[in-house]
C-alpha cells in the first residue's frame, strides 16, 4: 500500500517536473523570439478587444465574414481619423521642442543648476564644463574610443531595427484581421487540448481572467484617451507651447499608477518654467493636475475601470517594469494581461489552500456565534 503511495508521488512529482521544464521552455522561446513575437501578440490583443462586436453582429444574424469586416474596417477609420487629426498636431509639437532645446539648455546651465548647487553646494557646472569634458576625453581616449565604436554599432543596427518596425507596422493590419476572423476556431482548438478531467477548472478561470482583462483593458484605453485629451488641452489653455504633446504623453503614460500625473507635474512644470518663469503659469500646471487626477479618481476610474484588474499599483508598476528588463517592448506589452491572469490563478490557488487539509488540519473547526448573547450561555450553564 505505501509503495504504491510513493510510486504515485514520485509519478505527480516528475510530471509537475515536466510542466515547469515546459514552463522554462516557453519562456525562453518567446525570449529569443520577442523582436518577432510584438505584432503578432498586438494584433492578437486587437482581435480579442474586436471579437465581442463581431459576436454580437453574428448573434443579429450576420456571418462571421461581414461581421469582421465592418469591425476591422471601424477600427481602420477611427485609426485614419487619429492619425489625421494627431499626426500634423504631433509633428508641430516635435518641430517646437527641437527649437525649444536652446531654451531648456540654457534654463538648465543658468538657472536649474546653479539653483541646485546653492541649495547643495554641489559643484555640478564644474563638471560640465567643455574644457574640463575635452581634457577628460584626452585622458580617457582609449575608452571613449570604445564607446565611440559601441555607439556606432548602435546605430548601424538601429537602421535594420528601423526596418523591422516599418515591416511589423505594415504587418499588424493583416495578422489583426486574421486574428478577427479565426478568433473563436483558435480558442476552440486551444480547448480541445485541455485535459477532460481539468476542463470545467480552467474553463472557469479562462472565463473570469477574459472577464477580468477584457473590463480593464477596455477601460483603461478609454480612460487613457479621455485623460490625454484633458491634459493636453488645460496644459494648451495655460498657454505651454510644448502641452499638447505633454499632455497626449501623460495620458498614455496613465496605464502606469502614478507615472502619468507625475509626468504631468515634472514636465509640465519644467516648461512652464522655461517659458515663462512665473508662478501663475505653474499654478496653471498644478491647476490641470489637480483637476484631471479628480475626474481619472471620482469619475473616469470608478465607472470605467473600476478593481476589476484586483491588482495594488505597486503590484501593476513591478509587472510593467519586470517585463520591460525580460522580453523588452514584448514583455511591456504583455505585462499587465500576464498579471491580470496570475492574479485570477493566486486567488484560485488561495481558495484551493482554504479547502485544503494542510490550511483546516486534522481537527474540526468548530465555529462559534460572535453575536450569541452571553445570557444564553448563563441559562445553559444552569
Amino acid at each position: 500500500m505505501h509503495r504504491d503511495e510513493d510510486l504515485t508521488t514520485i509519478a505527480t512529482f516528475y510530471r509537475r517536473v515536466q510542466w515547469a521544464a515546459v514552463g522554462v521552455g516557453v519562456a525562453w522561446a518567446i525570449w529569443l523570439l520577442a523582436p518577432i513575437l510584438s505584432p503578432f501578440v498586438f494584433a492578437a490583443i486587437l482581435g480579442w478587444l474586436g471579437d465581442p462586436m463581431v459576436d454580437r453582429l453574428e448573434a443579429r444574424r450576420i456571418r462571421r465574414n461581414t461581421a469582421v469586416i465592418l469591425v476591422f474596417g471601424a477600427m481602420v477609420l477611427v485609426l485614419v481619423i487619429v492619425s489625421i487629426l494627431l499626426v500634423p498636431v504631433l509633428e508641430s509639437q516635435v518641430m517646437t521642442l527641437v527649437q525649444s532645446l536652446p531654451h531648456y539648455r540654457d534654463w538648465l546651465v543658468g538657472t536649474a543648476l546653479p539653483w541646485v548647487e546653492h541649495r547643495t553646494g554641489l559643484q555640478i557646472l564644474t563638471w560640465l564644463d567643455p574644457d574640463r569634458l575635452f581634457k577628460l576625453l584626452q585622458e580617457h581616449w582609449q575608452s571613449a574610443g570604445g564607446v565611440a565604436a559601441n555607439v556606432l554599432g548602435y546605430l548601424s543596427r538601429s537602421g535594420f531595427a528601423l526596418m523591422g518596425w516599418v515591416a511589423n507596422i505594415a504587418l499588424l493590419p493583416v495578422l489583426t484581421f486574421f486574428f478577427l476572423r479565426d478568433w473563436d476556431l483558435i480558442v476552440g482548438r486551444i480547448g480541445l487540448l485541455v485535459p477532460r478531467d481539468h476542463f470545467d477548472t480552467v474553463r472557469r478561470l479562462a472565463l473570469e481572467s477574459n472577464e477580468v482583462l477584457g473590463g480593464f483593458m477596455r477601460g483603461q484605453l478609454l480612460v487613457m484617451l479621455i485623460l490625454g485629451i484633458l491634459y493636453a488641452l488645460g496644459l494648451w489653455l495655460v498657454g505651454l507651447d510644448l502641452g499638447i504633446l505633454i499632455g497626449l504623453i501623460a495620458g498614455l503614460l496613465t496605464f502606469v499608477p502614478y507615472l502619468g500625473p507625475a509626468s504631468i507635474v515634472l514636465f509640465g512644470g519644467i516648461a512652464a518654467l522655461v517659458q515663462f518663469g512665473d508662478w501663475q503659469h505653474l499654478a496653471g500646471v498644478g491647476l490641470v493636475f489637480g483637476v484631471g487626477q479628480v475626474i481619472e479618481s471620482f469619475l473616469l476610474t470608478p465607472m470605467l475601470v473600476g478593481d476589476r484588474i484586483g491588482l495594488h499599483p505597486m503590484a501593476v508598476i513591478f509587472a510593467v517594469m519586470a517585463g520591460g528588463t525580460l522580453f523588452g517592448f514584448l514583455g511591456m506589452l504583455l505585462a499587465l494581461p500576464v498579471a491580470a491572469v496570475v492574479n485570477v490563478l493566486l486567488r484560485y490557488a488561495q481558495e484551493r489552500y482554504r479547502q485544503s487539509r494542510l490550511y483546516a488540519g486534522d481537527t474540526p473547526m468548530i465555529l462559534l456565534d460572535a453575536g450569541m448573547p452571553a445570557a444564553d450561555d448563563d441559562s445553559s450553564a444552569e
